[in-house]
């Protein structure tokens, strides 16, 4: 019989050292590699949401060295919602109304303030920009063990997703669990938008 629980263990904590390695060298990026990634980054966002016109885009605002830098949601037009992190790792989203909106939220996140609109609102997007520490080539994403965007790339299947990364961070092959969601797309600053091989999996 195979042994389920044991593969199960094994991405477990293959995903831990992965996450550990990644986290390190997001860390150790010079300032101004940093702001010149987030830059190459933005425009390459702006690039699609021009080329596809989407209507209500779902995203977030990046913390530390996060790809994309903390001003992206001035850098996305259109009816933009952005997450409230909730007690059990849910997303609740809200309406972003500008830089003044943001406050402090959990876990060092800057989160919007307003009319909360529920967890199901994302599936209204039609752009989902997710964070994500790793991406493979079929789409699997790697992020920080909490589930959150795993729920919210359930929740809106027909939207096209796409995860900022810096560079290096898009592989061959990721640990996986059933639970992991797959992305359309990547955007990294060297190569800007990639579509990943096989996200409808």
């Amino acid at each position: 019989m195979p042994d389920f629980a044991g593969e199960a263990e094994k991405s477990r904590t293959a995903k831990i050292a992965l996450r550990d390695q990644l986290l390190a060298a997001r860390r150790s990026l010079p300032p101004k590699t940093r702001a010149s990634a987030a830059a190459a980054v933005q425009a390459a966002l702006q690039n699609l949401v021009r080329a596809q016109q989407h209507t209500i885009i779902a995203g977030y605002v990046p913390v530390g060295p996060e790809p994309g830098g903390p001003d992206l949601p001035e850098a996305l037009a259109g009816r933009l919602i952005l997450p409230v992190l909730l007690p059990d790792n849910d997303l609740d989203w809200v309406r972003y109304e500008g830089p003044d909106s943001l406050r402090p939220g959990p876990r060092g996140l800057r989160e919007p303030i307003g009319p909360r609109l529920g967890p199901e609102a994302v599936a209204q997007a039609s752009l989902l920009v997710v964070p994500a520490l790793a991406v493979d080539r079929s789409g699997l994403r790697l992020g920080r063990g909490g589930g959150s965007y795993d729920r919210a790339l359930a929740r809106a299947a027909d939207a096209y997703s796409v995860a900022l990364l810096h560079d290096g961070e898009f592989l061959p092959s990721v640990p996986a669990e059933p639970h992991d969601r797959r992305v359309r797309a990547v955007i990294t600053p060297a190569e800007g938008l990639n579509e990943t091989l096989d996200w409808t999996k």
